[in-house]
């Protein structure tokens, strides 16, 4: 699995003009499911994700974690981290999990992420969505479990 994290001080999804999820400070996750992913992959990168140190300790150093400083999580799926742009001028989704087992997959991620923090929030899965957030820093890393 996949997850693109940007620390933000605030993010929100809107699907057809409706508000679907929000938070203010915490992490953007993009989150995508590879063809060969198991839910092994999502409980390694969940406990990745809520350990990883991208937020600053009292001497300005990335040593906090979102579950340290009680930050919101807002996941959303994006296939589109999956793309095999090696050649041409198109990319190849070919690497992507299949609809159905990436649903499954995200929905267990947030099912795991929900059950070891709060907040959570999400976007819709296969929905055409619209992400705005404010990237703090700008701080922005790739997770990715094998």
């Amino acid at each position: 699995m996949i997850a693109l994290i940007q620390r933000v001080s605030h993010a929100q999804v809107v699907v057809a003009g409706r508000l679907v999820g929000s938070i203010d400070q915490g992490l953007l996750v993009l989150l995508c499911a590879e063809r060969d992913d198991t839910a092994t992959q999502a409980n390694t990168l969940c406990d990745k994700l809520l350990t990883y140190r991208v937020f600053a300790d009292a001497q300005g150093k990335m040593n906090r974690s979102v579950r340290d400083i009680g930050g919101g999580l807002l996941l959303v799926p994006q296939f589109t981290l999956a793309a095999d742009t090696r050649s041409g001028t198109r990319p190849s989704f070919t690497p992507a999990a299949p609809p159905a087992l990436a649903r499954e997959l995200f929905d267990h991620f947030v099912t795991l992420t929900r059950a070891r923090h709060q907040p959570v929030e999400t976007g819709e899965f296969g929905a055409d969505m619209q992400v705005s957030l404010c990237n703090d820093g700008p701080v922005t890393f790739w997770l990715q479990c094998p």
